[in-house]
């Protein structure tokens, strides 16, 4: 009897080393969190040494003298705080219980197989200050070959967790997914939440009545209903106090009469294996301190490693936005070019998540001002193919521009920016007139007549 068979298999795995996990990590951290993990791990790695690096001192305060805007700006720099050095660790304290934390905290309790606790995890971390997904960021899954059937399972899953209508991908479905945990059912609200914000925004009850065959009554009652609602769910999540001031991690200065990308490395300790502690995992009698001794170093060498590939994606990174974003940069204009994070990936040959985690929560400053580097995202619209930033630009000088006794109206506003070639839908441009923080036509009208 023949006990021995072969078969083929195909099957999927996520298999993430201590040493990946460590690089992705550190891959992410904005220059303050990287300045506490760093001063974190010292204390419990003694084979770590950190040392301050003056000569980074002197070379940024040679570079101040070369850009004197350096130090400007709403949010400043920490060095504008201390005489040239950098703040006492710690004095940005970042949030313990931070909403990533709290989503990966229930997953855990979910007894999910391991490649979708994996991918569930990664995309918890992808989650916004608001709670919210970006489609991007979607969209980059799927481009890492994992199985769309797998990403929307991981979707519902993170759209189950708490707190609610966290992991939407934007404000209607956030509100339907609110309003599906409710236990009473509020007639007609969940199909005004995923059809008519527009329209329930100004008050127009007229179409909703129409398209929903309710009357008056029930539109208010659902509107009442939807106003109760959290749009922004994982602001809970946020410190209660505003951050006084945030670190750039990248600088676009122009050198030389040549823009380029400098990293914000002046303030962190130069970090090398203590040759003491390297010389007695060698030569110690005491097997036990050898043995803790060499796995603290490969920790060090693990970080070391980690702290080289974050420096070069980030700086690659960055250095493609300024290749991209140039005309901007050098004050040629206010508007940006159209550019897609998985372009960037590709063209840097690069995987979009690793392109999202350099990115994420990092900031660039250039003579302009401070910039989330994610800022310079922007898909394309319309005719000529502008980014969503430059759109929203010639809306902004349209507004500057418009009769305060007539304000523009969406509609008319659209008309205005058709005869550019760029075509919009009216709810489109109402999105990013909101998104721009101006109110509509009716209420900017009221405001003119009250001032």
């Amino acid at each position: 009897m023949n006990l021995i068979s072969l078969k083929t298999e195909l099957r999927q795995e996520l298999k993430l080393t201590p040493q990946l996990l460590q690089s992705m990590e550190v891959l992410q951290m904005n220059s303050q969190e990287l300045l506490d993990y760093l001063g974190k791990l010292s204390e419990e790695n003694p084979t770590l040494e950190l040392s301050e690096a003056s000569e980074l001192r002197s070379a940024y305060a040679e570079l101040r003298q070369k850009a004197s805007w350096l130090d400007a700006g709403t949010f400043g720099t920490s060095f504008a705080h201390e005489e040239d050095g950098p703040p006492e660790p710690g004095a940005t304290d970042k949030e313990l219980d931070s909403l990533s934390a709290f989503l990966c905290d229930q997953l855990e309790r979910k007894r999910l197989p391991k490649p979708m606790l994996a991918l569930c995890k990664y995309m918890a971390e992808l989650v916004d200050e608001d709670g919210y997904l970006t489609q991007e960021d979607l969209d980059g899954l799927t481009e890492m070959k994992i199985p769309q059937t797998m990403v929307d399972q991981a979707l519902d899953m993170i759209q189950s967790l708490e707190p609610a209508g966290v992991g939407a991908r934007d404000l209607s479905e956030c509100l339907v997914l609110q309003l599906s945990r409710r236990k009473d059912n509020v007639p007609y609200a969940m199909d005004i939440a995923a059809r008519f914000l527009t329209e329930l925004s100004r008050s127009h009850y007229g179409p909703i009545t129409k398209a929903l065959g309710a009357s008056i009554s029930e539109i208010q009652a659902a509107e009442k209903a939807i106003a109760a609602l959290n749009p922004h769910p994982g602001q809970a999540f946020q410190p209660a106090e505003p951050t006084l001031y945030v670190r750039p991690d990248v600088f676009v200065v122009e050198l030389e009469g040549e823009l380029q990308v400098l990293l914000n490395e002046y303030y962190l300790p130069k970090v090398t294996v203590n040759p003491y502690y390297s010389s007695m995992a060698k030569e110690s009698d005491d097997p036990e301190a050898r043995t803790y001794l060499k796995e603290k170093l490969r920790q060090t060498k693990w970080l070391l490693d980690s702290l080289e590939r974050r420096g070069s994606t980030l700086r690659r990174c960055a250095q493609a936005i300024l290749d991209v974003q140039r005309p901007f940069f050098s004050g040629q204009t206010a508007e940006l070019s159209p550019m897609k994070l998985s372009s960037l990936a590709e063209t840097l040959d690069l995987h979009p998540s690793t392109v999202s985690r350099a990115v994420r929560d990092k900031y660039l400053q250039c003579r302009q001002g401070i910039y989330p580097l994610r800022y310079f995202f922007s898909r394309a619209v319309g005719q000529q193919g502008l980014s969503r930033q430059a759109v929203k630009q010639r809306m902004l000088l349209r507004f500057k521009d418009e009769n305060s006794s007539h304000p523009l109206s969406d509609q008319a506003l659209c008309d205005l920016l058709a005869e550019e070639g760029i075509f919009l839908a009216r709810r489109t441009v109402a999105k990013y007139r909101i998104e721009l923080g101006i109110g509509s036509s009716t209420a900017r009208r009221a405001r003119n007549r009250g001032k």
